[in-house]
């Protein structure tokens, strides 16, 4: 692929990521956190089933796979974004997407003992340098408020959703697993939003354009922008660009939110990028453990 375009793609891509936090969080002036997350999803999930002829596609042959896509769906889209949305009602985007994006810092430390991965010196480095940069960005304080705990459940939700398709995934085409992990998430966002809060949604073009940003921009096109990227390029080299989606986190709360930059945030967030980036960076594959 062309340099230029690889290097359009990844900020475009990484852009996306990032700058749904600010978005979301406006979107809570007109819906209910969860019930958000769940139109976001269920609408990009039948929109992607649709556009990649989804049925056409080789599917699930046991009860069990299905299972497992469920799992997934619980996991990558309703737990990891559930918990992304409640926590923007108490910290900032920014906060929230430095702690989400901490997921591959703690996909070292599950895979290690869940699955027995063995990594590399430089990679648990960098584990090391997140988790620091993770208590940075709290504050350096242990009273930590509600927000802040769901951001970092986000991130280990996130991780658990990986090691989950690391596992189960080579069994399952590709888009058939995305478009159904959103659906089977959204249907879990529904059901939580029911259950779990007062749902209320306010219908004017700024809550529809918001809603329709995130399905489509930051869903549709970020999915398809980044799994096209992480097919063409090297896995490796590619995911350790994911370091530049809580930057744009960061950036699209102080450009949309007016959100303060606190040298804490800051220098924890440097931290944390720097861990994720020895983590993937010519980290070359990863071996288990004899």
């Amino acid at each position: 692929m062309n340099k230029f375009v690889f290097a359009l793609l990844v900020i475009l891509t990484t852009a996306l990521m990032g700058s749904s936090f600010a978005v979301g969080k406006m979107g809570l002036a007109y819906f209910s956190p969860l019930l958000l997350v769940a139109f976001r999803f269920t609408i990009a999930g039948v929109v992607m089933a649709a556009a990649v002829k989804v049925w056409k596609r080789p599917h699930p042959e046991t009860a069990k796979q299905w299972m497992q896509m469920a799992a997934v769906g619980f996991f990558q889209t309703a737990a990891v974004m559930g918990c992304i949305f409640l926590s923007l009602r108490t910290i900032t985007s920014g906060e929230s997407a430095i702690l989400t994006f901490t997921n591959p810092l703690l996909v070292v430390v599950f895979g290690t003992i869940i699955l027995r991965v063995r990594y590399r010196m430089v990679q648990w480095i960098g584990v090391v340098l997140g988790m620091a940069g993770v208590f940075i960005t709290m504050g350096g304080r242990l009273d930590i408020e509600i927000g802040t705990l769901l951001g970092f459940m986000s991130a280990v939700s996130w991780a658990i959703a990986t090691l989950l398709i690391k596992t189960w995934g080579f069994r399952l085409d590709t888009w058939v697993l995305t478009a159904y992990q959103m659906l089977f998430g959204g249907l879990f966002l529904f059901a939580g939003s029911f259950l779990l809060e007062e749902p209320f949604i306010e219908v004017n073009a700024a809550s529809m354009f918001i809603l329709i940003w995130l399905a489509f921009m930051a869903s549709i096109v970020q999915f398809a922008g980044w799994f096209y990227l992480l097919q063409t390029g090297d896995p490796g080299r590619t995911s350790a660009f994911l370091f530049l989606a809580p930057f744009f986190g960061v950036l699209s709360g102080w450009l949309l939110l007016d959100e303060q930059l606190h040298l804490y945030v800051l220098t924890g967030g440097v931290l944390i990028f720097a861990g994720i980036f020895l983590v993937n960076w010519r980290s070359g594959p990863i071996q288990p453990a004899k």
